[in-house]
């Protein structure tokens, strides 16, 4: 499904859906950007992790690594709706490797889970550290993005899709699949815009 394959929030996907079979010219994504600052409540209900998003981190990151297997572990906790204990064996790993960009990555999209799909502080600094050790790898921004676009913060996505898009080298496997969920961005942000309706900040 294309909005499943875009990794939109599950909780929009009919409503989405609806709106593009009736002729609708958009749908704003609903974040929260702006609320006041409280303590992001962990997520209670159902979590997945979509195997094109596991695909195109092991495209990213490697698939055979000692890290890597870090990450398959934070999968299995994020499968049986246990995000906390998703961070704590991403922190192990970290413990292990503190120079990893890959498992510093890892911890900001599973914080961004954790924090009720939002980009918590935490999950932000998560992040700047992955950029801060490898500045020119274009896995961070993406992931980056990704936890942006799951909170509905479309700009904010885009921007960093477009920056791990002008990272990528011509020749690399997930440059496509980069090029091809900015342009799914890009059509969202316009029917949003069409409709005199701003994407969040």
């Amino acid at each position: 499904m294309l909005l499943r394959w875009l990794s939109l929030p599950r909780n929009v996907w009919t409503i989405t859906a609806a709106a593009l079979l009736f002729g609708a010219t958009g749908y704003v994504l609903q974040g929260s950007p702006k609320l006041p600052a409280s303590p992001a409540q962990p997520q209670s209900t159902k979590l997945d992790v979509a195997p094109d998003i596991v695909e195109l981190r092991g495209a990213f990151f490697g698939r055979f690594t000692g890290d890597a297997a870090y990450q398959t572990a934070a999968d299995a906790m994020i499968r049986i709706s246990d995000p906390a204990s998703a961070v704590r064996v991403t922190l192990g790993g970290i413990d292990r490797n503190p120079r990893s960009v890959a498992l510093w990555t890892e911890l900001g999209s599973v914080l961004v889970t954790h924090d009720a799909g939002n980009v918590s502080p935490a999950a932000l600094f998560a992040f700047r550290r992955a950029m801060f050790l490898a500045p020119r790898h274009p896995g961070p921004p993406f992931f980056l993005g990704l936890g942006y676009a799951q909170a509905g913060r479309l700009q904010n996505a885009r921007i960093w899709w477009q920056r791990s898009l002008e990272l990528s080298p011509p020749g690399a496997s997930y440059r496509t699949a980069i090029q091809e969920r900015l342009m799914l961005l890009d059509q969202f942000i316009a029917m949003s815009q069409a409709q005199g309706q701003q994407p969040a900040p």
